[in-house]
């Protein structure tokens, strides 16, 4: 293992070259660990959460090393960022490269490169045969905003469809866009105006067909709102916070065909959904949608903070000069690292890999569901699967159950993440990276944390 000397002693280098094994030296949370949680809790405001508890000093391929030494299997990519892998060559040279150019100008005082060739890539890359345009930001919340202000310029419309289940953010117009209140707004509001929420669909639940669930929601829509006063449909081609929902085919299709009769511009939020993760570079791909814009982030830089809206140019243009940009939007440190990251997506074909990954992860988890009714649906597409845990009685959701079975896989050495409306869907986010036997591994101590859970 690379070591690395630091004032506080030392500790393996990140990238490919960690050894890819899950190994544990002490319990989780061990003493190196626990130590640093204590110093959170004194240090940092309690509303900053997190989800395990490991502090993270080590991370490539596919694994995870903690300040006790111990050797993680990552099933999360940190929530779907890290798809070309921790520390990926390809992305610690271009950083290294770039900060000892330069670190900032500021993109509206003085433009680079970099951001051109990025926003050149993602014209070229986002879904749609037409002239496009992108602007830079740094989050996922940051460039979901910003789309629906420039749907709102563009149209001379106010109004914003959203849907339910959805996660779009935690600023405050985003927190108006998400559908669940805890712990994402409550007690944080008054939220912003005219946004509007419509019924997703939910095959599991719901049962509806694709286009079903989307009269349903068109008449919604025209009842509580009126395509007059809609600036904006947006939604997400497979929800990420709200559960990994895939929709009924015919669903976004058919939302789309309606939005474009009625000049409403359909916004699609590929945040989580983008960069090869679904087993395409963007999931729009695989449902037959062309978006008027698309947000993207996550999987964009290999975990640096970089966000984008890409779209028709005449809608991103349609703003005024000075009303888009921000101070570190479009960072040229996080630039060198998207364009190293887009090079490695297509260099090293990991949309293929992303779908090799999906087959082992459906093959697997449907094998688990066969046998254990507990597990209601095995849902995704690619390297972003689910299961929805649920009574196996009622088929109501078991939120007390996920957590048990997260915190048994925690304590074997697996990163695994939870998500859901009502907390009970557990979500599989590997990264590209990963290699199939420590992902195999990864899904076997779920089974058996299940098993165990009874």
């Amino acid at each position: 293992m690379t070591i690395l000397d630091t004032p506080t002693g030392t500790v393996p280098v990140g990238g490919p070259q960690l050894p890819q094994e899950r190994r544990l030296v002490t319990e989780i949370p061990g003493p190196e660990s626990r130590k640093v949680l204590e110093r959170k809790a004194q240090a940092v405001a309690k509303g900053v959460g997190h989800s395990i508890q490991v502090a993270t000093v080590a991370a490539g391929g596919g694994v995870l090393v903690d300040a006790d030494g111990n050797s993680l299997i990552d099933l999360g990519s940190g929530i779907a960022v890290t798809g070309v892998g921790n520390s990926a060559p390809r992305v610690v040279e271009a950083v290294q490269r770039q900060v000892a150019q330069f670190t900032h100008t500021c993109f509206t005082i003085s433009p680079y490169d970099s951001y051109v060739e990025v926003a050149e890539a993602l014209n070229r890359l986002t879904p749609g045969d037409f002239d496009k345009r992108s602007a830079l930001f740094n989050s996922g919340a940051e460039a979901v905003e910003n789309a629906v202000k420039i749907a709102r310029h563009y149209t001379k419309k106010q109004g914003v469809v959203v849907f339910d289940h959805a996660y779009h953010g935690r600023t405050n117009l985003t927190m108006a866009l998400t559908a669940k209140s805890m712990p994402y707004k409550n007690g944080f509001g008054p939220f912003a105006p005219e946004v509007y929420r419509a019924p997703m669909s939910y095959p599991f639940r719901d049962g509806l067909s694709g286009e079903d669930a989307a009269a349903r929601a068109i008449a919604q829509i025209e009842v509580q709102v009126r395509a007059e006063n809609l600036a904006a449909i947006l939604i997400e081609p497979i929800q990420g916070e709200g559960g990994f929902i895939v929709p009924a085919e015919g669903f976004l299709p058919a939302l789309q065909k309606w939005a474009n009769d009625n000049d409403v511009v359909f916004i699609v939020d590929e945040v989580q959904t983008g960069f090869a993760r679904t087993g395409t570079m963007f999931a729009s791909e695989q449902f037959g949608i062309v978006p008027d814009l698309v947000t993207t982030a996550k999987g964009i830089a290999g975990g640096l903070p970089l966000s984008a809206v890409t779209g028709r140019a005449d809608i991103m243009d349609s703003a005024q000069v000075g009303g888009l940009g921000g101070t570190y939007a479009g960072s040229p440190i996080a630039c060198a690292a998207a364009i190293a990251t887009i090079e490695t997506y297509e260099e090293e074909n990991l949309v293929e890999r992303a779908r090799e990954l999906g087959t082992l992860l459906s093959d697997s988890l449907n094998a688990l569901k066969a046998a254990d009714p507990r597990i209601g649906d095995v849902r995704g597409r690619g390297a972003m699967m689910a299961i929805e845990l649920v009574d196996p009685v009622t088929g109501a959701p078991d939120a007390a159950l996920t957590s048990r079975v997260h915190a048994a896989v925690l304590a074997q050495g697996v990163v695994l993440l939870t998500c859901g409306t009502w907390g009970n869907v557990i979500r599989f986010l590997p990264p590209l990276a990963i290699s199939d036997e420590l992902l195999a591994e990864g899904i076997d101590i779920v089974g058996k944390a299940l098993a165990d859970a009874e």
